[in-house]
């Protein structure tokens, strides 16, 4: 493994997830690398958060503490701060205030109503998800779990993608931002959802890889309105954006995967 893939690894679990790995690189060149591995991030992250889930109904306890695991565990990997972004970014698109004001709020300490609320709605429809996704399997459930988490980082990289300026020239959505070149981005986006159609399909049959190959693009399309918005309100990513879109991905594809 050359250097630069190393870093990019160092870069994607040291930014997005609260594991020991120290990131040696702060640099555009290994941002870059950084948000081609994130669906990887989102991997360990998504099977760190199925394996206690799956164990806790092996043991009797109920498809609802599993599914309360399963949205618990990824808050711990992160240290919360993609709550913690997703709750910014809601208070300063409810603010209604221009860009530099609705900045100057995601970035206090405290968080608003508005984010409350947020944060509120989302974790529960994530509880939600996850009881009846259970409730149709373990494995089902698990598999559910581990894409939402994919589908979240890989929402990153779309954002990291040419063309979408950050919003401040200091913070992590300033390092990223527009350092992955849009093909690029898309042929991850089509390689990662295509390996989770086919993990899926391979243990839970056809329909299966179908339907989570749709959670997965309906996540991205998803993300992608929000950041369109964002973009369009305060002229750019911030670190809190990128915490927001992963959140919105995560819940919309267990979202679908439930309709299905």
């Amino acid at each position: 493994m050359t250097s630069l893939h190393s870093d990019g690894i160092r870069f994607a679990f040291g930014t997005l997830t609260a594991l020991p790995v120290r990131v040696t690189r702060w640099d555009r060149d290994a941002a870059r690398a950084g948000m081609l591995y994130a669906p990887l991030a989102g991997l360990v992250v998504g099977l760190c958060a199925a394996a206690p889930a799956a164990l806790l109904l092996l043991l009797g306890s109920g498809r609802l503490l599993a599914a309360v695991a399963s949205a618990a565990v990824p808050a711990v990997l992160t240290r919360g701060l993609h709550l913690d972004g997703l709750a910014d970014t809601a208070d300063g698109l409810g603010s209604g205030k221009p860009a530099d004001d609705a900045l100057r709020i995601m970035k206090q300490s405290d968080i608003g109503p508005f984010g409350v609320v947020t944060l509120l709605f989302v974790l529960l429809a994530q509880v939600a998800a996850g009881y009846e996704l259970y409730a149709a399997g373990w494995a089902y459930g698990a598999s559910a779990t581990v894409v939402s988490a994919v589908a979240a980082r890989l929402a990153l990289t779309l954002a990291a993608r040419t063309g979408v300026p950050a919003a401040r020239p200091d913070g992590l959505g300033a390092v990223v931002a527009g350092t992955v070149r849009g093909r690029t981005a898309a042929l991850v986006a089509g390689g990662v959802t295509a390996v989770c159609a086919g993990v899926s399909g391979a243990l839970l049959g056809p329909y299966a890889a179908l339907h989570h190959a749709a959670a997965v693009l309906l996540a991205l399309g998803a993300a992608q309105l929000l950041l369109r918005h964002c973009v369009r309100r305060f002229g750019g990513v911030t670190g809190d954006v990128f915490g927001g879109l992963a959140e919105t991905a995560a819940t919309v594809a267990l979202v679908v995967l439930v309709l299905g």
